[in-house]
């Protein structure tokens, strides 16, 4: 078994919906730590007491993590083990973590990132869509560049990864449509690992009708993949 880390900070993926999609090792590190600074205590809460780890937990969100970084820095200067988790998936991918690890970089803290759970690597291989190559432009600006992203999406030749919320799906595939044309291929993945899971392959036009006729589906978090330009 591998000897715990004695000083440091790691990132640990945590499931996106099918609690058992920790590794063995996440585990081990969420109950050594000294602390786990979580995206939302409520929803880590509810892991930790699956999987019956008692370690302390410290709120570390995007609006607090400017103010609490001076004092993660310190503690972890002095020896502390801080494990960051997320609500679900990876730290720093579309989620708070970004920053934290930066600082530690230039701190000279030892930053370990755990391999785990990302919800847009299993929309991508299963999509059918070439995954040699790929661009993941994760949420696009809700208003200002939104269009100007959009613009550049169109033009991309190679595959195109973003995440979506629910009730901006059928304006972010209208605008696909305008952009792409109604014959590009994508596909959308909702409620990835969960008991819903569902993927719709096809042009925008088909997705767009599916999404568009059964309204009832566009709930839970979305993965949008969009073929590059030929």
């Amino acid at each position: 078994m591998e000897e715990p880390q004695k000083t440091g900070l790691y990132l640990v993926p945590t499931p996106i919906g099918n609690l058992e999609d920790i590794t063995l090792r996440g585990i081990r590190v969420l109950k050594e730590a000294d602390l786990i600074l979580a995206e939302d205590t409520r929803t880590s809460g509810k892991l930790l007491s699956h999987y019956e780890i008692t370690t302390p937990m410290k709120s570390f969100h995007a609006h607090n993590e400017h103010k609490a970084l001076d004092s993660i820095i310190r503690q972890l200067k002095e020896g502390a083990v801080f494990a960051l988790v997320t609500d679900a998936g990876t730290p720093g991918i579309s989620d708070p973590g970004f920053l934290l690890a930066r600082e530690c970089m230039q701190e000279g803290i030892k930053v370990e990132c755990l391999p785990g759970a990302t919800a847009f690597i299993p929309a991508l291989v299963k999509s059918g869509i070439p995954s040699d190559k790929f661009v993941f432009e994760g949420f696009l600006p809700q208003k200002k560049g939104r269009q100007t992203r959009l613009k550049y999406i169109a033009e991309e030749d190679k595959t195109v990864v973003l995440y979506e919320s629910p009730h901006r799906l059928i304006k972010l595939l209208n605008s696909i449509l305008e952009e792409c044309g109604e014959e590009r291929v994508i596909s959308v993945s909702r409620e990835l690992t969960k008991r819903f899971e569902e993927t719709i392959n096809g042009s925008v036009k088909e997705v767009l009708d599916y999404f568009t006729e059964f309204p009832g589906k566009v709930k839970g978090e979305f993965v949008v993949i969009i073929q590059g330009k030929d």
